[in-house]
């Protein structure tokens, strides 16, 4: 299993933080908010990386995790995506690195602390998609479930103005190596970038995808709100309840 990190964009919604840096090297609490994202991995037992960046501060990744042994991987390797086509066109620079391996996605900003170890031990093909309930499910993939069989997704929504239920797809996914012939099929969008979400709808068509729900926290970090609310978990979870308090009283 490899693992790829999806950390491109301009990070507009987060300006002007992301004038001097990528969104992605922000901090959350005591760390880079990349950090996050390689501790999923690496707790899953992930231990070959790539890092898909873009950007002009493309190359400060590189002054900040090196070749990631501080983090316990093996092998890192970085790809540059030159404009912002989408989450699926940043997943097709990772096909050579993949190779005929089996990959966990997660998107730059996504922090959690939940435990993916048995998803990835028990994965063998088709695809993966990790669940949470959120109050703002608009702002995300969500899932349609079959009315009879709830266990199973019939079709993945996209930013729904009217969501059938409060479930996200969160931006961490587990993918055979048939994901790049899926991405290959794709046209790119309205907004002219190749869709994570038809790549998910493809799977679900061929009755190839399975989820599951996330344990324990999960926030992206891509709005103010979202990374204040991330900041604010790390920092209780951290410090515990007594010292954050404190930071704050000051």
């Amino acid at each position: 299993m490899k693992g790829a990190i999806l950390a491109g964009g301009k990070g507009s919604r987060l300006y002007p933080l992301t004038y001097a840096t990528n969104k992605h090297l922000l901090p959350v609490f005591d760390k880079p908010m990349i950090y996050y994202p390689i501790q999923t991995l690496v707790s899953a037992g992930i231990t070959e990386i790539i890092i898909v960046t873009g950007g002009p501060h493309a190359g400060d990744f590189l002054h900040v995790l090196k070749n990631g042994e501080d983090f316990g991987v093996d092998h890192i390797e970085y790809a540059y995506q030159e404009a912002e086509g989408g989450i699926a066109e940043a997943l097709k620079l990772c096909e050579d690195f993949v190779g005929k391996d089996s990959v966990t996605v997660i998107l730059g900003d996504n922090c959690t602390d939940a435990d993916i170890k048995d998803e990835v031990k028990r994965f063998s093909k088709g695809s993966v998609v990790f669940l949470k309930e959120v109050p703002d499910p608009q702002r995300f993939g969500v899932p349609v479930f079959d009315k009879v069989d709830k266990s199973r997704i019939v079709r993945i929504d996209e930013k729904p103005k009217s969501p059938t239920n409060n479930y996200a797809v969160t931006g961490l996914y587990i993918y055979d190596n048939k994901v790049f012939d899926y991405i290959k099929m794709n046209k790119p969008s309205d907004r002219g970038e190749l869709e994570i979400t038809d790549v998910n709808n493809r799977y679900i068509n061929d009755g190839k995808m399975s989820w599951s729900e996330l344990q324990g926290f999960w926030s992206d970090a891509g709005t103010f709100e979202s990374l204040y609310r991330t900041n604010v978990f790390w920092t209780k979870k951290k410090l515990g309840q007594d010292q954050e308090k404190k930071l704050t009283n000051f």
